[in-house]
């Protein structure tokens, strides 16, 4: 499923290979919470700027429409008009970030849902059972997403949680794939490495899970408040300890420098909010660096949005034209930006691929990690 093509030092470029189309990695993952874009970006849209993989979110579409609804209209992707990849998400971040009087107990998660009050039970064969019902391509195993910072001792214990839901994650998976009406007989499985900033649990968690032969493999629990440095301390604490020959993923991450510091550190995927919702607000990410278009300067300027860049956005429209959308509040300003700021994400991965190839990954990460996520 997963071939490693090349290697620059850690950095890798490789492809994956499922029933739903192949993804060249390292990639980005774009954000379709409720299986779409927050922007108006239709399924369409996301083919025009390049996207390899739409992320969907198994707690939202539990919630609403309802996962069993979703199958009976065929699954994710017809329901969608995506004929790509999906993954979905286990819903355990959002049980805990989102979700008010959660009770954790060695079956699973006992809370109330955010958006009407019923009381919802979620563990590991709830959540496989969701994402079975969804269809998705690929589903991420039930873990705890534990606050940051936690106690030594509460982060052990989770990941034991953690370890142990991760097998009955598989169990569950392999037998809703046996089932006759199941919609992906070929769903895969990444399981999810945890143990907050301590290294010892992580490294051990991910030998644990390891050892589960499963279908790639992630990295949680980071990009949650910490500093970029205890990130890449623990990317390159777990690293020499996940398999060569599955895909790695780190959840959550990041601006376009924290990408290209992971790939550098041996990450293949991403996903991260952070586009869709930074355009929605103006900002803007470019060659040069970020650009905020409410700023008076650009009342004025008619250049695209960011001059290196070959969007349909950036082909058309001027950054005088786009402020002037957002301070009328009309709902383009959101659509252009976003479809900007994806396209600027998902032809950053397509130039990283390319420097790997070409054996100047490095000198590509020396140029940009930095510039790219400094405010213009």
């Amino acid at each position: 499923m997963f071939e490693l093509i090349k290697k620059e030092k850690l950095a890798r470029r490789g492809v994956l290979k499922t029933v739903h189309g192949e993804v060249q990695t390292p990639a980005f993952m774009n954000v379709a919470t409720c299986g779409a874009i927050k922007g108006a970006l239709s399924s369409t849209d996301l083919e025009n700027i390049n996207c390899q993989v739409m992320l969907s979110n198994t707690y939202h579409l539990h919630v609403r429409p309802g996962d069993k609804l979703v199958k009976e209209l065929g699954g994710l992707h017809k329901f969608t008009g995506w004929s790509g990849p999906i993954l979905t998400d286990s819903g355990g971040f959002q049980v805990f970030s989102l979700a008010s009087l959660r009770k954790i107990k060695e079956e699973g998660v006992y809370f109330q849902s955010h958006v009407d009050g019923r009381y919802i039970f979620m563990g590991p064969e709830e959540s496989m059972q969701i994402q079975s019902n969804l269809g998705s391509t690929i589903a991420m195993a039930f873990d705890e997403c534990v606050e940051n910072p936690a106690t030594y001792e509460y982060a052990e214990k989770s990941c034991e949680r953690t370890a142990r839901w991760l097998e009955r994650c598989k169990a569950e998976m392999a037998r809703l794939n046996s089932l006759p009406d199941t919609i992906n007989k070929k769903q895969l499985l990444f399981g999810i490495n945890q143990g907050c900033t301590f290294e010892d649990l992580r490294i051990n968690n991910m030998k644990a899970i390891a050892k589960m032969n499963l279908d790639g493999y992630a990295i949680g629990g980071l990009a949650v408040g910490e500093p970029k440095e205890e990130m890449y301390r623990i990317v390159s604490a777990v690293e020499p300890y996940m398999p060569e020959d599955k895909i790695r993923y780190l959840m959550g991450v990041g601006t376009p420098g924290n990408i290209i510091e992971n790939v550098y550190r041996g990450v293949d995927l991403f996903d991260c909010v952070m586009p869709s919702r930074n355009a929605r607000h103006g900002h803007l990410f470019t060659k040069s660096g970020i650009i905020n278009l409410n700023n008076n300067k650009y009342e004025k300027d008619l250049s695209p949005i960011d001059p290196e860049c070959d969007c349909p956005v950036c082909r058309k429209f001027s950054r005088a034209y786009i402020r002037h959308l957002f301070k009328c509040k009309e709902m383009l300003a959101m659509r252009l930006c976003v479809t900007h700021n994806l396209y600027f994400y998902n032809n950053l991965m397509a130039e990283i691929r390319l420097a790997i190839e070409e054996d100047r990954f490095e000198e590509y990460r020396n140029r940009y990690a930095d510039t790219l996520d400094t405010r213009i």
